[in-house]
């Protein structure tokens, strides 16, 4: 009989916590017959939320699934639950509703109390606030800065939804580029015709069978694969000690050792951060001044060697690019240069950089250094070896599937095409109509009064935190915030609308981020906490006040959209969905072939039928496209170019401040988790720092440091090691921030202190590994870090939840009915179906890249990874290529 979503939830969701808490059941454990299991799944893994009596007393691990859980599962996901922080019923800034179309007093955001007040209030008040935007500044006015909201797994998350919603009304301006690898997704397409940062990389049983040396740089995957953008299943750890146990030597290029390094006992090679690309450069011209380059491979599978020869030998400059150069910048000696070139040259070399050494000044040139070292060896293609730039993410490696996924709501078209480069956000509030560059393109900053964000720490993930905060409250006039705690960026809004967490709604994701071998089912586990309501109900309310509903849902209720989007996808030939969302899972076959990928093997095999999709069809080791932008900060080869911040120039007290992604959380996911305990020292983020660095500023373990720069201050907690290079400390990102009296954080947020300066203007990516503080032994802590308490809560005082105005004075409907009447006249613009699905099924993470940001080539090198991913069918993806071969930029 078919699943009755009402009876389903009647029957089994939990309406209460369990009297004596939470308890994590064992794989194997045993349930009575008056306990119910409730599949669902999550960035940490997929679990069973276990019911009984109505409650729900813990979760159960999925050990056929993931082998490894990790404790963010176990213990993190249940401690967060029901914690303190949890934003439960609607919430207005004291000053923004008690002076609603005067001084809100913004300068007071994050300081004074909030107010409670009922749904529609809230709703009444967002509403204003968007037609207020659009009658003053147009759609553009509105900022779309959810970015690709993490909060939950699911296809219907945060952002899709909230750029659906606002797509239908008539758009808004969103971010451009990304933080986690901004750099190298614009430059590489440039280069050997894909971004490879999110691409699969060669097939694990290929590594195992071929490579002799793998080559971690600013890398650690053993951390990083804790957690997933989609459904973490921990399957790469067990494939990776069998090669250790094989033979394959590690060694690992980075300025600590790390998990990864401790696991598979690599050679730890330190390295100064932001000199990679000296090292390559360096290597580079030790193959061609010792007769190692392979000239043959140069010849068939590349251009540009003679202009990047060039470059190493120093005609235009002066400087050849030899070991004992690159000794003095990378402090690697020149032995060790030469060592390294001569064994990478002459073993099977897999060469894995982490996405980590991209995020920083001039960080366009690394990944590109790295790809032109392996082509000189002749590495490139070759089984078991060459490059890959996202072994460290999503079970990197893991066989493909070729499965459909799932397919749901996409954001679809949105006519503004107003942006911002997610780092330069401050610079666009302050800067309205400035001019910026981005990939071969002159485009101009959007003028922004309203800052609309759902699922989405912007607090946290955003570099120059004080500079950002300044900039909204001197520019933005309403901030919302749609999230399910009381992060920062909750913290700082004007209204703030609770989201239930992933336990308390539905949806299905998938698993594997490179093999899509999997389709999970994301039951509602427990009542929604408080009032809180999930983030297609809270946009389905907006479009329903601004007369859109029915486009918004296509006349659907969440459970018919689930089960019309797995019906579309390989998984539905498998298993029907009502089994399906019954078991929680759909396992997809991989076929055998795919144990036998490897990256760019194709090309290498035969480069005239196989071809890149650069201007040449091969690997430019030299670019035409880039040397004609004519970018000061972006030479036409990977060039060493010094940083604006690093060890080579900071002055005495000053430490290189590297920020990696933290071992127990998500970013800021689980920052307000038991678990965090494990990231802190006295409830302060701890600073991994130097035993003799630490020792010249008289700090020992577990004392409070004061890291600090022109930028701003933070307050963290000393754990020493001998494991971080001398002169290098790491803060690990994502704690939540609360600033103290003297306007220091005091959670140890290092967003406080890094740059919000790009990495170079072809892709404006993030700099933020990039950065120097002085730091000091702190003796005058204002209070116990308080990042993790609730804000002050009134009670609305009057009428109008307290609002010196009436909702009906607001006129929302009759405002609404001028805006449809303004745009009732205007012709709608002809959609061809290849762009319905590109904008359909291509967003459901960030928004759609403008056609226009690649060349045709570029697309159909990019699409190769972006359609597995959106579950694309073959019919499907012509008629994308066709839409975006007539948009795209000329070659």
């Amino acid at each position: 009989m078919p699943i009755s979503r009402r009876n389903f939830l009647k029957s089994a969701i939990g309406t209460a916590i369990a009297a004596n808490g939470l308890t994590l059941f064992p794989a194997n454990f045993a349930f009575a017959d008056d306990t119910i299991l409730i599949p669902s799944a999550s960035h940490w893994g997929p679990f069973y939320g276990v019911v009984k009596d109505g409650k729900l007393v813990g979760i159960q691990p999925r050990k056929e699934l993931d082998p490894q859980p990790t404790e963010m599962l176990l213990e993190g996901l249940l401690s967060r639950t029901y914690n303190k922080t949890r934003i439960q019923y609607p919430m207005v800034r004291k000053s923004y509703l008690e002076n609603l179309g005067g001084d809100t007093k913004p300068e007071l955001r994050g300081k004074e109390p909030f107010v409670r007040v009922s749904w529609d209030t809230a709703l009444q008040l967002t509403a204003s606030a968007i037609l207020h935007t659009i009658e003053n500044k147009g759609n553009q006015g509105i900022f779309d800065s959810s970015y690709d909201g993490w909060s939950n797994t699911g296809l219907l998350r945060p952002p899709v939804v909230q750029g659906r919603f606002f797509n239908l009304i008539g758009g808004c301006s969103t971010t451009i580029g990304d933080y986690s690898a901004g750099a190298s997704t614009v430059i590489l397409p440039h280069i050997v015709g894909d971004m490879e940062v999110y691409s699969p990389q060669t097939a694990w049983p290929v590594i195992e069978e071929n490579t002799e040396v793998f080559v971690l740089v600013g890398s650690d995957p053993w951390k990083t694969n804790r957690v997933e953008f989609r459904v973490a299943d921990h399957q790469m750890q067990s494939h990776w000690l069998k090669w250790k146990q094989k033979g394959i030597k590690f060694i690992s290029i980075n300025p600590k050792r790390t998990t990864t390094d401790r696991n598979l006992d690599s050679e730890w090679v330190s390295i100064i951060p932001g000199t990679d690309t000296a090292l390559f450069n360096a290597m580079a011209f030790h193959l061609q001044d010792q007769k190692l380059a392979d000239l043959e491979y140069l010849k068939k599978y590349t251009v540009g060697y003679e202009k990047y020869l060039d470059y190493l030998l120093g005609k235009q400059d002066g400087v050849a690019k030899t070991p004992e150069w690159a000794a003095k910048i990378t402090g690697i000696s020149a032995d060790e240069i030469k060592k390294l070139a001569v064994l990478f040259k002459t073993k099977k070399t897999q060469i894995a950089a982490g996405w980590a050494v991209q995020r920083a000044d001039h960080g366009e040139m690394i990944h590109w250094s790295i790809i032109n070292f392996a082509a000189m060896a002749g590495k490139i293609g070759k089984a078991g070896e060459g490059f890959g730039f996202s072994w460290h993410y999503g079970n990197g490696g893991m066989p493909q599937s070729g499965a459909s996924l799932p397919v749901t709501l996409g954001q679809g078209f949105n006519p503004v095409s107003a942006g911002c480069p997610v780092v330069l956000q401050a610079e666009m509030l302050r800067n309205p109509g400035k001019s910026f560059t981005y990939n071969g393109q002159t485009l101009k900053f959007p003028d922004i009064s309203m800052v609309y964000n759902s699922g989405n720490n912007l607090f946290s993930h955003q570099q120059n935190l004080n500079a950002l905060i300044k900039a909204m409250n001197d520019k933005v006039e309403t901030y919302v915030c749609q999230d399910t705690w009381w992060c920062a960026s909750a913290r700082f809004a004007d209204i703030v609308l609770p989201a239930t967490s992933a336990l308390e709604r539905i949806d299905i994701t998938s698993g594997g981020t490179y093999s899509n071998n999997k389709v999970y089912a994301m039951q509602q586990v427990i009542e929604p906490y408080g009032e809180s309501l999930d983030d297609f109900e809270i946009f389905r309310r907006l479009a329903k006040i601004f007369h859109v509903e029915d486009k918004f849902t296509t006349g659907k209720d969440m459970m018919t959209l689930l089960k019309t989007a797995y019906e579309s996808s390989t998984a539905a030939k498998i298993k029907p969905f009502d089994e399906f969302w019954k078991d929680g899972v759909t396992v997809m076959p991989t076929p055998e072939k795919a144990d036998y990928w490897q990256r760019h093997g194709a090309f290498y095999d035969d480069p005239e039928k196989y071809p890149l999709h650069t201007p040449s069809g091969k690997i430019e080791l030299y670019s035409e496209s880039i040397a004609k932008m004519k970018l000061d900060d972006c030479p036409p080869v990977p060039t060493y170019m010094q940083p604006f911040e690093f060890l080579g120039n900071a002055k005495k007290g000053q430490l290189h401040i590297l920020s990696p992604h933290p071992w127990m959380r998500l970013h800021s996911q689980m920052a307000n988790a038991d678990t965090n305990s494990y990231e802190c020292v006295d409830g302060r983020q701890y600073l991994l720092i130097n035993e003799q660095d630490a020792h010249d500023q008289g700090i020992v373990d577990g004392d409070l440091v004061e890291l600090h720069n022109e930028r701003g201050a933070l307050l963290c907690g000393a754990k020493l090691s001998k494991e971080v290079r001398r002169g290098v400390a790491c803060l690990h990102e994502g704690a939540w921030l609360q600033l103290d009296k003297l306007g220091r954080c005091n959670s140890g947020q290092i967003n406080i202190i890094t740059s919000d300066q790009s990495c170079g203007g072809l892709s404006q990516g993030t700099s933020a590994n990039t950065c120097l503080a002085y730091y000091k032994k702190c003796t005058d802590p204002c209070s116990p870090n308080k990042a993790y308490e609730p804000p002050m809560i009134e009670q609305p005082t009057g009428p109008n939840d307290g609002s010196i105005l009436p909702m009906v004075d607001l006129n929302i409907d009759g405002r609404i009915a001028l805006l449809h009447k303004a745009n009732a006249g205007k012709a709608a613009p002809k959609i061809s179906r290849g762009q319905e699905i590109f904008y359909a099924s291509c967003t459901m993470c960030h928004a759609a890249p403008n056609p226009a940001a690649h060349t045709r080539a570029q697309w159909a090198g990019i699409t190769q990874s972006m359609f597995p991913r959106a579950g694309l069918s073959a019919a499907d993806r012509k008629l994308v290529l066709e839409y975006l071969d007539k948009h795209a930029a000329k070659a």
